[in-house]
């Protein structure tokens, strides 16, 4: 009789640890026995399931529809309605809204140029601009790299300013409207990364940990997912709060540097469990990433910009 049983995907990966270590060594460098027993223990029970997800979602003839762009649609467009119920919620400004319906819908298209222009030139100058001014055509490859979201903030900040000058809109009114409502794009942005199996965090013997196809045969953090609770969903309700609770909408600027700081933050926490891009790695110490670097002078502009809220009048809100 075959007494051969079936071995769990978590113990071919123990045994593969063992196998490729040297005897009593661990990548996880326990310190004492105790922490070498709930080490492995660890390791046994990681086994969260990679989500096999196809990247594309479906595909129109030879047009493959990504869900990394859906999610860049659907963010957009949820956010496009809850700032249309801000702006339909008198209470919570000081006199008039300071941007009509109209208005609104007309600054969508501006925000997603802003948004698509700004992330992909962002990528390229913060975290491939060696390998594109090599082969400029690899630019346009949005395939290779992607996005970055501070060049996205740039570029929809310059389309928030070019806009509010041209409609006559408090410009900081503007930023709040916009920064209460980006958590919700930030959001399903990190869960299309999650279902790329990209940006995957550092090695880990976490419970949760996940075994990424393209990320060789170790658990990982999934970094992705802390993004999206940090920067999606806790920082969407913090907004929410001082909006509602608080009136915040009130004290132009106050929204907007709630959002920068908290995502800097957010960002700076998460970079500790996220494994810096390969083409880059560590900038100093073995610790800072590009992604700490440049949330810095957003936490210090967020904190500014809280100092100098100031209570709107009914004619300036």
């Amino acid at each position: 009789m075959d007494r051969r049983r079936f071995t769990p995907p978590h113990r071919l990966r123990s045994r593969f640890i063992a196998l490729t270590l040297p005897q009593g060594a661990s990548i996880f460098r326990p310190k004492t026995q105790k922490s070498l027993i709930l080490t492995n223990l660890a390791q046994l029970l990681a086994i969260m399931p990679y989500p096999e997800i196809d990247p594309i979602a479906f595909s129109i003839g030879p047009v493959a529809v990504h869900w990394y762009g859906i999610a860049y649609v659907v963010g957009i467009l949820l956010g496009w309605v809850y700032a249309r119920r801000l702006i339909e919620t008198p209470r919570l400004w000081a006199g008039e809204a300071p941007i009509s319906r109209t208005q609104l819908d007309d600054f969508l298209v501006w925000a997603a140029v802003g948004i698509i222009l700004g992330g992909r030139v962002g990528y390229i100058l913060f975290y491939d601009f060696p390998n594109v001014a090599a082969d400029p055509l690899r630019a346009l490859q949005v395939w290779n790299g992607g996005m970055s979201f501070h060049g996205g903030l740039a570029g929809t900040t310059l389309a928030m300013i070019l806009f509010a000058r041209r409609n006559a809109i408090p410009v900081w009114s503007l930023f709040d409207i916009v920064a209460a409502v980006v958590p919700i794009g930030l959001f399903f942005g990190r869960i299309a990364n999650f279902v790329n199996g990209e940006l995957w965090g550092r090695l880990s013997d976490a419970p949760w940990a996940v075994i990424f196809p393209e990320a060789g045969p170790f658990a990982r953090h999934p970094s992705q997912l802390y993004e999206a609770g940090l920067e999606g969903i806790v920082l969407v309700i913090v907004l929410a709060l001082a909006i509602y609770r608080f009136a915040a909408l009130k004290r132009p600027g106050l929204v907007t540097g709630l959002f920068v700081a908290g995502y800097a933050l957010s960002r700076i926490t998460v970079e500790f469990f996220r494994e810096p891009d390969p083409q880059l790695g560590y900038l100093l110490g073995g610790w800072l990433t590009m992604g700490m670097l440049l949330s810095l002078p957003m936490l210090a502009l967020g904190l500014w910009a809280i100092v100098r809220a100031r209570p709107a009048t009914a004619a300036s809100a």
